[in-house]
């Protein structure tokens, strides 16, 4: 009754969060390659904006270890500047970014990696994610291409400028290609997810292959924070939607980034903890509302 495969059996109860004061850690997911990928992160965006104060506060404040851009979204350099500011360690943090497809291949993927590392200031990354499964080459088939930029990224994964390797947006059949030319199997595969997107048999295939199934836009671009359901069940456990979402989300056995510029909406993401018990019944109450909402039942 956990909506498939999810974290029951784990401990993921989150520390209450009084005015001031930051959580005492977040959960964390282990990896094929041993490592733990924090739950629930703070992610960023091209569209909406940037905010230094707001990632700033993320984490001197909400104890946020995990922060999630893309060379895409513009702000890699920006947040160069949050992290030194915040004065948190860099081995405390887990830091995930992206590789657009503009520089796919097998050597430009090494070269962006590498100045995104400079952009962030860094010497390695956590997580680098080939950021969508379409390549635009032309003359080469979106599978050669994402082919040779997988070698690429298993050499940067082998020499420890990468500590894991993933993709994002990519579906089975993607999966199922990379499999026939890889060495390394993905560590995570990152992929929208929320109560209205909810697509469990990519999510079970991930977990046949040992793929960590990261998930974004949990709140459904602000849709989820207006629908009835979701605002019924808020008001019964004494939550805000978005917290509903977010530890739907989590329970589930998604990591979930969440992003926002607003300091208060941060600290509302990172407060979303709910007793064991109350948290299954979260999950069973949403998707049976949401399903009879769906006319799918």
């Amino acid at each position: 009754a956990d909506g498939g495969g999810g974290l029951m059996g784990t401990r993921l109860s989150m520390a209450s969060c009084a005015p001031g004061r930051a959580p005492l850690g977040f959960p964390t997911l282990p990896l094929s390659n041993g490592l733990h990928i924090p739950v629930l992160g703070l992610g960023t965006s091209h569209q909406g904006g940037y905010s230094h104060d707001a990632v700033v506060y993320a984490l001197q404040k909400c104890g946020i270890r995990h922060i999630d851009t893309a060379k895409r979204y513009g702000c890699e350099s920006l947040l160069q500047k949050a992290i030194k500011e915040s004065d948190v360690k860099r081995e405390d943090l887990w830091i995930t970014t992206k590789l657009w497809h503009s520089d796919y291949g097998y050597e430009n993927t090494k070269q962006a990696c590498l100045e995104s590392c400079k952009r962030l200031g860094v010497q390695y990354i956590d997580l680098y994610l080939v950021h969508w499964p379409d390549a635009q080459v032309p003359g080469k088939s979106n599978q050669e291409v994402r082919a040779e930029t997988w070698r690429a990224m298993e050499d940067l994964y082998e020499k420890g400028i990468c500590r894991s390797i993933g993709v994002s947006n990519f579906l089975i059949n993607h999966l199922e290609q990379l499999k026939e030319d890889c060495k390394i199997t993905p560590h995570v595969n990152q992929v929208e997810y929320h109560p209205f997107q909810r697509p469990q048999e990519l999510v079970d295939y991930c977990r046949s292959r040992n793929i960590v199934f990261e998930g974004y836009c949990p709140l459904a671009k602000g849709e989820a924070l207006t629908h009835p359901n979701i605002i019924q069940l808020a008001k019964k456990y004494g939550k805000t939607p978005a917290q509903i979402c977010i530890r739907w989300s989590i329970q589930n056995g998604i990591v979930t980034i969440p992003k926002s510029t607003k300091i208060e909406r941060i600290r509302e993401n990172c407060c979303s903890g709910i007793n064991k018990l109350s948290a299954v019944l979260v999950i069973q109450t949403l998707m049976f509302l949401i399903l009879v909402s769906e006319k799918k039942i």
